[in-house]
């Protein structure tokens, strides 16, 4: 966003706190000069009711309107909570005291809303369980408070293939949803890398007031050619051909990558997706058995027919 734009909120948010405010005064506080505001002021009448309520008697808005909320970054909530200690109490002004409860009690009543909302949210969204264990914390509000409010998070975490606990700081990037259950996509700075963790398998957490900022991170980018969730580092070109008895469903799947398909003749369809890792996608197109055929690479022609195989022995045998 340009200056000028960053500029106009100020301006709206000095009139909305001080109606009456000069325009020299808005100077003084955007840090421009008086030309430039009565400018800016010319072209915002075009976009909020601003009124001039007199001469020398600055500017307010007409009506009932006002910008909420302020959104207060964490220094601007700490600064104005602090304001009572750093004044001098004997000069201020009859009101002081009220007004700045006001305010006060509408912030804190705003951010109590928001948390509540937030449980709601979270409170609507099932989550499976881990068959293996009764009882699992849920932690999914406290990561999305996380994510929120930009602060890393402290976790015990289970490593399923090592079966190990492990200790880590994590600042939360992105939570994504994947097959009944979700995953937290975050730089970990044990590993000092992005990493995906499984939400299920956090044993505590707890989040910390240490703030992180993602920089350039592009989760598309990081899941480019990502079939679900499991990446890799290959780039494998799949043909599948799909009989007409499931071509329909196979258009209505909702898949987290954009393949590229054609209808045959037959009713069959085309489907090709180049992936960087094989294992999900060759589990989701087991389901449909010998209604999809794998064209390309011919290599996992071999590699589905030995997994045939294999079931096949264990059924006969």
């Amino acid at each position: 966003m340009s200056d000028k734009f960053f500029r106009w909120f100020k301006i709206i948010h000095a009139i909305q706190a001080r109606p009456g405010i000069t325009a020299p005064e808005l100077a003084e506080k955007c840090e421009s000069n008086e030309r430039t505001i009565y400018r800016d002021l010319r072209a915002l009448d075009t976009l909020v009711p601003i009124t001039n309520i007199g001469y020398g008697k600055g500017y307010a808005f007409t009506g009932n309107f006002a910008m909420f909320p302020f959104n207060w970054t964490d220094e601007e909530e700490l600064v104005f909570t602090m304001l009572p200690s750093f004044v001098d109490q004997t000069n201020l002004p009859p009101g002081f005291d009220s007004a700045y409860d006001k305010v006060m009690s509408s912030h804190y009543r705003k951010k109590r809303k928001d948390a509540e909302l937030l449980q709601n949210v979270t409170d609507i969204i099932q989550m499976g369980s881990p068959a293996y264990r009764e009882n699992s914390p849920n932690y999914l509000l406290q990561v999305i408070q996380a994510i929120l409010e930009e602060k890393r998070v402290k976790v015990q975490y289970h490593t399923q293939s090592r079966n190990e606990l492990t200790e880590r700081e994590i600042a939360p990037y992105y939570l994504v949803p994947r097959d009944q259950r979700f995953y937290l996509i975050g730089y970990c700075h044990q590993a000092e890398e992005i990493r995906t963790f499984r939400l299920s398998r956090f044993r505590s957490m707890e989040m910390t007031e240490t703030h992180f900022d993602r920089r350039d991170f592009n989760l598309k980018s990081y899941m480019k050619n990502t079939w679900s969730i499991e990446r890799g580092e290959q780039q494998i070109h799949f043909k599948v051909k799909f009989s007409a008895d499931v071509a329909r469903y196979i258009k209505e799947e909702e898949l987290f990558i954009s393949p590229k398909m054609k209808d045959m003749k037959d009713g069959s369809l085309l489907f090709e997706v180049t992936l960087n890792h094989d294992r999900e996608f060759l589990n989701w197109l087991s389901q449909y058995g010998p209604d999809a055929e794998i064209l390309e690479p011919v290599s996992y022609r071999d590699v589905m027919r030995e997994r045939l195989e294999k079931w096949s022995r264990l059924y006969t045998s």
